[in-house]
């Protein structure tokens, strides 16, 4: 005779643990050595691969900071991949960044724990909304004290500084030229920027009186 198969008969099936190993940060700074990707609760996001425009964009910025930084023995400058933890739970990799020489004790042999003094992003299609929103409160409570975006398709240059109160106000650009409160020295034409090509360094060097 055969057995009759009631539900309660029918073995449940085997339960699939959706769990994901999370990374500490010094795991992620281990195992993502030299990789732009970003260290968010645990996880790891890695960024889309850069447009060759968005690169040289970032290099000629890089290239400022750097040359006026040295001139004048402000601090260090990096590019990404280098990491910043802004917080516990958070390790970003901006697309440059300047620490002033005061705060070079916050510089670590694989990463920056702490704000940059200056953070700057290049927007992409894919980052707009992570460098406008979660990154632009992220840096404010860290204390970064200038935040700079600039968005190449809509030829847009953004400038924000952190007032008394410890809150981003939006800088003034006079007569098209954002001057530099951090980095003492530093000024730049915004027209510059969507330029092709972008404006030699020594050209710039020349206007800076630095040569």
């Amino acid at each position: 005779m055969a057995q009759h198969l009631g539900i309660e008969n029918i073995a449940p099936p085997p339960v699939i643990s959706q769990q994901k190993h999370r990374l500490t940060f010094e795991e992620f700074l281990t195992l993502y050595e030299s990789i732009h990707a970003e260290w968010i609760d645990g996880e790891v996001v890695l960024m889309s691969p850069p447009t060759n425009k968005h690169q040289k964009l970032v290099g000629f910025l890089y290239a400022l900071l750097q040359h006026l930084a040295e001139a004048h023995d402000a601090g260090d400058v990096f590019v990404a991949p280098f990491a910043m933890k802004v917080n516990e739970r958070r390790g970003r990799e901006p697309d440059v960044l300047f620490v002033a020489k005061e705060n070079l004790d916050r510089l670590k042999s694989s990463h920056l724990l702490g704000a940059a003094d200056i953070a700057i992003e290049v927007i992409s299609p894919e980052s707009q909304t992570r460098d406008r929103g979660d990154k632009f409160y992220e840096y404010e409570q860290a204390g970064v004290r200038e935040y700079w975006m600039f968005d190449q398709k809509r030829k847009q240059a953004e400038f924000y500084r952190l007032n008394a109160e410890g809150m981003y106000q939006p800088v003034l650009i006079e007569d098209g030229i954002f001057r530099s409160e951090v980095l003492t020295g530093f000024w730049l034409r915004i027209e510059w920027l969507w330029r092709e090509p972008l404006p030699t360094l020594v050209s710039v060097l020349r206007e800076w009186k630095l040569i």
